[in-house]
C-alpha cells in the first residue's frame, strides 16, 4: 500500500485483522465467505474480495472514499454498497459485518420467519445488542439492490437478515458490532434449536424496560 497511514487508522487495521480472525477461528465465517468494514475520518476500511477473513493482512485491507472510490489495498469486495448504504443511513455506525453464520443463515430460510421481526426477543441481550431484526428479500450476491433495500429502511434498524444468504449488523464500533453479530448467531441457534416447542418471549413490558434502561441500538 501506497503512502503512510495515520496510527488511528494503522490501529483499525489491527483490530479488524484480529477480530475478523477471531470470527474465522471460531466458524462464524467459512471459505472466503463475509465481510467486514470499518469507518474512518477520511474513508471505509473493507475487507477484500476473495480473501478469508481469518487471513487479512491490516496493510492490504482496502480502503474506500466516501464515494465508494477504491483509494488503497487490494479490491475491496463486491458488497461495498451494502456497507455504504448502513453508513449512509446510521450516522452512529463505526462498523459493518456481515456474515453467513450457520444459524443465522438458517434461520433467513425458514419460510415462516416473520419478516418484520425475525429474531424475536427471546433473551434480554440481543434485545440490548442488536435490536429488532428486518428480513429482506432476497436479491443476488454482489447485486446493488440489496444496498437500495437497506437505505429504505431509512437507519430504523442497526441488523438486518438478507432472505437465504445472511445477516448484516452495523455497530458504533468494529468490537460492538462483531459482539452483536455473534449474539445474533446465538439467539437464531436458539430460535432454531427451540421449534416446534412452547416458548416464551420477553414481554412487551420487559423489553420496554431494557431499552428504558440500556438505551437503543
Amino acid at each position: 500500500m501506497s503512502g503512510a497511514i495515520s496510527p488511528a487508522e494503522g490501529a483499525a487495521r489491527a483490530e479488524m485483522a484480529r477480530l475478523c480472525r477471531s470470527l474465522f477461528e471460531r466458524g462464524f465465517s467459512v471459505g472466503t465467505a463475509g465481510n467486514v468494514s470499518v469507518r474512518l475520518e477520511d474513508g471505509i476500511l473493507m475487507s477484500p474480495t476473495n480473501v478469508r477473513l481469518g487471513d487479512l493482512i491490516p496493510e492490504r485491507i482496502s480502503k474506500l472514499d466516501f464515494e465508494g472510490r477504491h483509494v488503497a489495498g487490494d479490491k475491496p469486495t463486491k458488497e461495498t454498497f451494502l456497507h455504504q448504504a448502513f453508513y449512509d443511513t446510521r450516522p452512529e455506525a463505526g462498523a459493518v459485518v456481515h456474515l453467513h453464520s450457520t444459524w443465522a443463515t438458517a434461520l433467513s430460510c425458514l419460510a415462516d420467519t416473520d419478516p418484520e421481526d425475525c429474531v424475536p426477543p427471546l433473551t434480554p441481550y440481543v434485545v440490548m445488542r442488536v435490536g429488532t431484526v428486518k428480513l429482506l428479500p432476497y436479491t443476488r450476491p454482489g447485486d446493488p439492490a440489496t444496498g437500495t433495500l437497506i437505505r429504505a429502511l431509512q437507519g430504523r434498524y442497526a441488523a438486518v437478515l438478507l432472505a437465504n444468504h445472511g445477516p448484516v449488523v452495523s455497530g458504533r464500533t468494529l468490537f460492538s458490532a462483531v459482539a452483536a453479530a455473534e449474539e445474533l448467531e446465538e439467539t437464531a441457534r436458539l430460535l432454531v434449536a427451540l421449534r416446534g416447542h412452547p416458548t416464551r418471549l420477553l414481554t412487551e413490558a420487559q423489553v420496554a424496560d431494557l431499552k428504558a434502561t440500556f438505551g437503543t441500538i
